[in-house]
């Protein structure tokens, strides 16, 4: 059985309700459900949340939510990779046989079928443990610019401020999106998804917005906007 888990608890300080909040017409976690679901692949997608309203939103566009995530594992401070752990124990003590699980983030508008199904292809067909999305940085990392106490510069690396950019080595960033995995792999605490045995999936900027603040909403709102007007 293939399993999306999309975590989304109640509290959001920067944006409040960010993961029902309405989108374009619909509640964000909308977007993910519908992509998941129409991607061909999945068995199920299960909504991991603490919080009732968002239960039943997630339910309605047909997620299932057949357990209700403990108190401790919906703090600020809790990472997602202890959130999926705990939604796939949970799932196999209800007698699912879980096979391979994505974590798929409930602000994800721009994220598309075609992507989950690409990922997952490529988990398959390499000895990968996770394959996530990913996203190239635009400007060299290495003449990144640092600023001292007094308000003054200072190079982040010194030795490669004076290169040129296409002497630099490209680097990347996770896109806080999707990340496929076995189940067994998200319970083997020895494996990490930014492991040497990882692998990227690299997006087009164009695909890649996160949204914590409110200009990252909007950001998104109108990339999604150019999107649908490229697809019309």
């Amino acid at each position: 059985m293939n399993v999306v888990i999309i975590p989304a608890r109640g509290g959001s300080k920067r944006i409040p309700r960010k993961n029902i909040k309405l989108f374009h017409g619909k509640p964000m976690l909308a977007y993910p459900i519908e992509a998941a679901l129409q991607s061909g692949i999945v068995d199920k997608v299960v909504v991991s949340t603490d919080d009732a309203e968002i239960a039943s939103i997630a339910q309605d566009f047909g997620a299932e939510v057949p357990f209700m995530r403990s108190n401790s594992l919906a703090d600020d401070h809790t990472g997602t990779s202890a959130v999926i752990r705990d939604a796939i124990e949970q799932l196999l003590r209800l007698g699912w046989p879980l096979q391979y699980c994505a974590c798929l983030y409930a602000t994800t508008p721009l994220l598309n079928a075609d992507t989950l199904r690409q990922l997952y292809q490529q988990l398959q067909t390499s000895s990968a443990d996770y394959v996530f999305t990913a996203a190239r940085f635009s400007f060299p990392i290495q003449r990144a610019l640092l600023m001292t106490e007094n308000a003054g510069i200072t190079p982040f690396d010194p030795q490669s401020i004076a290169k040129r950019s296409q002497d630099l080595a490209p680097a990347f960033h996770d896109a806080g999106q999707l990340y496929w995995a076995k189940a067994s792999t998200w319970l083997d605490n020895t494996k990490t998804i930014f492991g040497a045995n990882s692998r990227m999936h690299v997006l087009p900027d164009h695909l890649v917005q996160d949204i914590d603040t409110v200009e990252d909403w909007r950001r998104a709102e109108l990339l999604y906007q150019l999107l649908q007007q490229e697809k019309a």
